[in-house]
């Protein structure tokens, strides 16, 4: 009688739904993936065959917080889907993007009288991340987290995490955040999460990297990249003396060139000299722009919020483990490099169109 059950079960719902959520990349998890990430869409694109998800319902979708972030919440039997919405084309959305300049992946911001979010993404203290992504991820864990506490009493404890574009990059922040709600025992460390970020940009430094990285150390967290697609290049990355590992020779120029001739050393600190002051002057007018300037555009929509300290730094880079799609001559053929369309090889369908090649 339980074997008949069972296989009834079975029936009803479907094999799929009670896999265990399992480490590694697969290509069919991923592109199940989009096809979530792409209900955010409610509107037909022309051109667009991203089918609908075969496995996952939609359960819940969030109002607009922030600058106009939203996520959804995607349901089987065992498994949730947290996505997240990418940039709108709405200016709130993108100013959200433009807000680049960095700050500490560890500290806090006051966003209202009434609202400070205290926040940990990374151990280190030379970990950073993007200012603006930083603020997304501090409206959409508000409502976030109360379902994961719904999802925590009912025991469904496998959360897949998805974003594409931008929110990939608030994929990346929320991961961390989890994680370390976890470290903290303000979450329970019964969730297992699996991250997938589609056409992300960066979202932090080297060190936010290195400790994303470990904390999803064996295959649960992958960046998936277009190499056609140029949002995985962006944030600007400037990189000074300051950004290397104090280890770094370069950092300890003096001490390095103790034992040359003194022409040498004259000759060498002359040259370093100069390249640190022009990248240094690089990075401050990078963080005047997008920190100081952004601000004071978005003090029209968060009057009460107050301005971070930015860190000296936009030493962007990638993160996460790299899953590269190439295109082929059938795609570059569909979307020539020179069509003057910039987003052609950053959508669903073309993201789509490539993992299949994968298979």
């Amino acid at each position: 009688m339980k074997n008949i059950f069972t296989l009834v079960f079975f029936i009803l719902f479907g094999f799929s739904s009670f896999a265990q959520l399992k480490p590694g990349f697969m290509v069919d998890e991923y592109l199940e993936m989009l096809s979530v990430s792409r209900g955010h869409i409610d509107t037909i694109i022309p051109g667009d065959k991203t089918p609908a998800s075969t496995r996952f319902k939609k359960s819940y979708r969030s109002k607009e917080v922030g600058l106009l972030n939203r996520w959804e919440l995607w349901e089987d039997a065992t498994t949730a889907v947290i996505s997240i919405r990418g940039t709108t084309a709405d200016l709130p959305s993108w100013m959200e993007n433009f807000y680049a300049a960095m700050v500490p992946a560890t500290g806090s911001i006051k966003l209202e009288n009434s609202f400070t979010f205290n926040y940990q993404l990374a151990k280190s203290e030379e970990a950073k991340v993007h200012v603006g992504w930083l603020l997304g991820l501090a409206y959409l864990q508000r409502d976030i987290l109360p379902k994961l506490d719904s999802l925590d009493k009912v025991g469904k404890h496998q959360i897949l995490i998805m974003g594409h574009s931008q929110g990939a990059a608030l994929s990346y922040l929320l991961r961390s955040h989890l994680h370390y709600l976890q470290q903290q025992g303000k979450l329970n460390k019964a969730f297992q999460f699996k991250t997938f970020c589609s056409a992300p940009p960066k979202p932090g430094n080297l060190y936010y990297a290195y400790d994303f990285e470990a904390i999803n150390y064996g295959g649960w967290a992958f960046s998936v990249i277009n190499t056609v697609d140029w949002v995985p290049e962006t944030p600007f990355s400037i990189q000074t003396l300051r950004d290397f590992n104090p280890t770094n020779p370069f950092v300890n120029l003096d001490k390095a060139l103790k034992k040359q001739p003194l022409l040498v050393r004259l000759y060498a600190k002359r040259l370093f000299n100069r390249i640190d002051k022009s990248t240094s002057k690089a990075q401050q007018r990078f963080e005047h722009y997008m920190g100081t300037q952004v601000f004071k555009i978005l003090k029209k929509t968060f009057p009460e919020m107050e301005e971070p300290k930015y860190e000296s730094s936009n030493a962007y880079t990638r993160v996460g483990t790299p899953i590269v799609l190439t295109p082929d001559e059938k795609y570059l053929k569909e979307r020539p490099l020179k069509d003057g369309k910039v987003f052609s090889h950053h959508t669903y369908w073309a993201y789509y169109q490539l993992a299949l090649n994968l298979k």
